[in-house]
């Protein structure tokens, strides 16, 4: 082992809670390798006082330092840095002309960002990661040279795109520069130790991005791929990609019916009658709820002048992702279409003198909200510039909060549970851009967490990630392949009281500040209901289902009475179609396979006669029962009342 020498000596503290003693300017691989030989070999990164950094790092006041191997999840994001790096090694040997902007790590992956006169290629592609290979089996080492400002306009001078970026660099900042074989790149780090370590690794696709997100730049071709320590995880990756594709909520949308768009109304989705349905099933299941648990619905109006969004803060902070309209009096953008329903709701609370007897007041409302999402973020009903939130505020004395806390995670659990839906919660504090005092946010934040903690519900701690005005918790729910989808939220507010004047008159006869909770379960329903579709894959529970039923005749002579039970279905509130086409009935039921529709109720000459029918279990196959039409509607009528998961009769009939 060769360690700097140096008269000072740093100490460092190792998570096992031991201390040793090093020359200043130790590196971290040094470290390593005076813990042991194994861990030094198996090194790929390092921590210093939690930044993570090269295992040739220096090290030079005291400090907490952690040895990253591939057990640890900060090592896999140093690991597809690397790789987007390889990736960028890869196409210069492939485009020696290429321009290279970007390549970060990201969730799953890397990418990075090219200036290419066409776009890349599946076998572009290909022969890309071929090169990647050859690479990767050089085992270059990375490494990192500190420069200055000239020395990097020299290096970087045949790189337009790295030399904008180096001339953004703050006077006081560090320039390094990292290199591995050939191929330099102006970059911040960390790396692993060679292009050796990267074994595992696949590209997946190619998109066009502009040059730092803005559309009046330059078009750059990005490629994405994806990088792991191991084998198998990086096939049960691909495998949960092919799966999301299998599940793409615009794929299915289109083949179920469910809704469209068009190029009139881009971002704005068309909802088709069958799409329509479950839309209004989630809404009323909803409000059904929270009717039953002290929310009043409201609505308020679309359209607000900008005094409001002034007084709310939006103005100043949102304005550019807000529909602005013109005032046809004084020819201004003084208008907008409300991105949001909070501050319409604060103008409600406010419209009436209020008492401590009338709290906590609780306001729900699935109103139209727009805003300004750019085209090329547009994403489905993921990322639209039309929806619906299941939005609710709840105005009530600060020493409220923790009760009030407890009933808003016990309904968002009601229905996360309800459809399946495992959650995790996130709770994060004030972000840099923030309205009030920071006495206030330190009274928000410490109420917010102890609400949390009452719950019992672990926690993610998530800093600089709250609202503009307040702390928040955020719920991720995972889907039936393990991805993890942002949701719920609830958010304490104590400055849109102050700004909107609010106040309650308390037992002492004295007006108090009130204090608001933004809370949120589903999001929006456009975004909830792309989220449901993949997590189901299309294949709703029955109560979800568009069409609940659909009754087949087996010929044109049983068509009065396979009439009749769709009638009989109808009238007790099953959602039920009546395919009577002169096609055979292994193609009916083909069609209903292929629709997704939940039961199949086959009528036939002696179904006809006796007033039966022969049902049909969504993906079962041939097996089917004969049942009497009362009996069909009653076992129906069930799973849609209890929202049951489960299709099919067979537990019901264990549990008679």
């Amino acid at each position: 082992m060769s360690i700097a020498s140096a008269q000072d000596k740093v100490s460092v503290r190792l998570p096992d809670g031991s201390e040793r003693e090093y020359p200043s300017g130790v590196t971290v691989r040094e470290v390593a390798e005076s813990i042991g030989s194994r861990l030094a070999k198996a090194a790929l990164a390092g921590t210093i006082n939690g930044r993570v950094v090269d295992l040739g790092h220096p090290i030079k006041t005291d400090a907490d330092v952690r040895i990253l191997t591939d057990r640890d999840s900060e090592a896999l994001d140093v690991l597809r840095h690397s790789a987007a790096h390889i990736l960028a090694t890869a196409v210069r040997r492939v485009h020696p002309k290429a321009g290279i902007g970007f390549g970060p790590s990201i969730e799953d992956g890397f990418y990075y960002d090219f200036e290419v006169p066409e776009p890349f290629t599946p076998e572009d592609l290909e022969r890309i990661e071929a090169e990647m290979a050859i690479v990767a089996r050089s085992d270059d080492p990375f490494e990192r040279e500190v420069v200055d400002r000239a020395r990097a306009r020299e290096l970087f001078a045949d790189d337009p795109l790295k030399l904008e970026r180096l001339e953004e660099l703050g006077d006081d900042e560090v320039i390094t520069v990292y290199r591995n074989g050939p191929f330099l790149d102006l970059c911040r780090g960390p790396h692993v130790p060679s292009t050796g370590r990267l074994k595992h690794f696949r590209l997946l696709n190619t998109a066009a991005a502009y040059w730092r997100g803005d559309s009046k730049r330059q078009t750059l071709h990005r490629i994405y791929g994806t990088a792991w320590f191991s084998k198998e995880a990086m096939e049960e990756h691909l495998h949960r990609l092919e799966e999301a594709k299998r599940r793409d909520h615009r794929r299915l949308g289109r083949e179920l019916d469910l809704f469209f768009f068009h190029q009139f109304s881009p971002g704005s989705a068309f909802w088709t009658p069958r799409g329509t349905l479950i839309y209004q099933s989630l809404v009323d299941w909803m409000n059904g709820v929270l009717s039953r648990n002290g929310y009043e619905s409201v609505k308020t109006p679309l359209l607000f002048n900008k005094g409001l969004w002034e007084i709310s803060g939006h103005w100043g902070k949102y304005r550019e992702n807000m529909f602005l309209v013109l005032d046809g009096e004084t020819s201004e953008h003084d208008f907008s279409l409300k991105p949001m329903n909070c501050p319409s709701h604060h103008l409600m609370y406010g419209a009436k003198k209020r008492s401590y007897r009338d709290l906590p007041v609780r306001y729900a409302t699935q109103d139209v909200l727009h805003r300004n999402e750019v085209s090329g973020a547009l994403s489905g009903l993921t990322r639209v510039r039309q929806f619906q939130q299941d939005d609710a505020h709840v105005y009530l004395a600060e020493s409220q909060i923790a009760d009030e806390v407890k009933r808003m995670t016990a309904l968002l659990n009601q229905f996360y549970s309800a459809l399946g839906l495992e959650y995790t919660a996130k709770f994060a504090t004030r972000p840099e851009v923030r309205i009030g005092s920071d006495e206030m946010w330190d009274r928000a934040e410490e109420t917010l967490r102890s609400a949390l903690e009452e719950t019992g519900i672990p926690y993610e701690l998530k800093p600089g990630d709250g609202a503009f005005y307040g702390p928040k918790i955020d719920f991720d729910v995972s889907d039936s392949i393990g991805r993890k989808w942002q949701l719920g939220t609830i958010q304490l507010d104590y400055a849109a009281p102050e700004r909107f004047d609010l106040s309650y008159v308390g037992e002492d006869n004295k007006e108090h500040r009130p204090v608001i909770i933004h809370r949120a379960i589903f999001g929006s329903f456009e975004r909830f209901i792309a989220i449901l579709i993949e997590h189901f894959a299309g294949v709703f529970p029955v109560w979800l289902s568009p069409v609940q039923v659909v009754v087949l005749p087996i010929s044109d002579a049983q068509n009065e009475s396979a009439h009749a039970l769709a009638e009989q279905l109808r009238d007790a509130g099953i959602r039920v179609e009546l395919d009577d086409r002169s096609e055979t009935l292994q193609y009916k039921i083909f069609a209903a396979e292929t629709g997704k529709i939940p039961y199949m109720a086959v009528v036939g000459a002696r179904e006809a006669e006796a007033g039966t029918t022969a049902v049909r279990v969504r993906g079962v196959g041939r097996k089917q029962e004969v049942m009497e039409r009362d009996e069909l509607v009653r076992r129906i009528r069930a799973q849609i009342e209890s929202r049951s998961l489960e299709i099919g009769f067979e537990a019901e009939e264990k549990a008679e």
